[in-house]
């Protein structure tokens, strides 16, 4: 028990250095920022999946507390980004939790880190980062249109160039929250991708995510899509209005997880009738271009039973 409990502290003690040393890097090395910050997860996923939640918290409090000796204030907002995530990916793990389980509560909690990181700062300084950025962006296309006026272009031009840039500023203003849940989701996948087979080198378990060939997501699903887009559409939204944006970037993300099950649905044919992976990389790149369609064939896929279908026809086929 005691010889248990000193490897314990030792390890936690190797993991916190580990963890520091890494973020101290990112702090003070920016070049090496780009590498080091997707490993700063696998010290704090490795202690928790090793050790239950109470030595893995203390341990986390302890690699805080060195973030911000060795970093300072600049390395405390990293450290809050990352030792919840870490967390969260070793408590999957220890607690033998699915993968899919894992990429959910890691999202979450990575996006709950970004969004409290964000009030703080205007919270503490005053400083909307989202705001600065639409600003800035602004700023610059409205540089393009004087440059373009310079170089002789047309007033017709130069009216146009204004209205598509007009509306491409107000369509990311709209989906900026759908933007960031997005990009949140996909930044966590490359870690998991990076980090779960160098934890699985280090002997640790780690779970693997179903065939993606078998993914069915749930009929409510549907059910949402369905019942926002005919608000959206007999309703008289007014652009700009908090109701506007919350069914604007609801609709976008349903739309996402329908494409994804289209997608799921052209691999699961794929598999059935046994062709090669060349074909399922083909369809899955082709499925871009046609969006709709793959949305459509999404909502179908939820909505009747046609993966049966399929399966008995091959069935019938084999036979």
């Amino acid at each position: 028990m005691q010889n248990q409990r000193t490897r314990q502290i030792t390890n936690g003690a190797l993991m916190a250095a580990v963890f520091t040393v890494l973020l101290a890097v990112s702090v003070y090395i920016p070049i090496f920022s780009v590498i080091t910050m997707f490993f700063l997860v696998l010290p704090i996923a490795w202690y928790s999946a090793n050790y239950p939640w109470k030595p893995s918290v203390l341990f986390s409090a302890a690699a805080l507390f060195l973030s911000f000796i060795i970093g300072g204030i600049l390395a405390v907002p990293i450290a809050l980004l990352y030792i919840p995530f870490g967390l969260m990916i070793g408590y999957s793990i220890h607690y033998k939790k699915s993968k899919l389980y894992m990429f959910i509560g890691s999202s979450i909690v990575m996006l709950l880190s970004v969004m409290l990181q964000y009030l703080a700062t205007i919270w503490l300084f005053g400083i909307n980062v989202i705001e600065e950025y639409i600003t800035a962006s602004k700023a610059t296309f409205t540089n393009g249109g004087n440059w373009m006026e310079r170089l002789g272009g047309t007033e017709e031009q130069i009216e146009e160039y204004n209205e598509t840039v007009s509306d491409m500023l107000m369509t990311m203003e709209t989906m900026m929250p759908t933007l960031i849940v997005l990009s949140v989701f996909v930044v966590v996948w490359i870690h998991l991708l990076i980090n779960l087979p160098i934890l699985k080198r280090f002997g640790i378990a780690v779970p693997k995510f179903p065939p993606f060939a078998d993914m069915k997501l749930p009929k409510s699903v549907l059910w949402y899509y369905l019942i926002v887009l005919l608000i959206s559409l007999l309703s008289d939204l007014e652009q700009g209005t908090i109701v506007y944006l919350a069914f604007m970037n609801a609709t976008m993300l349903l739309q996402m997880l329908l494409f994804l099950q289209g997608i799921s649905f052209y691999h699961f044919y794929i598999k059935q009738e046994g062709w090669p992976k060349w074909v399922t990389v083909l369809v899955t790149v082709l499925a871009l271009p046609l969006q709709a369609f793959t949305i459509i064939v999404g909502i179908v896929d939820l909505g009747f039973d046609i993966r049966g279908w399929v399966k008995k026809a091959h069935d019938f086929k084999g036979k």
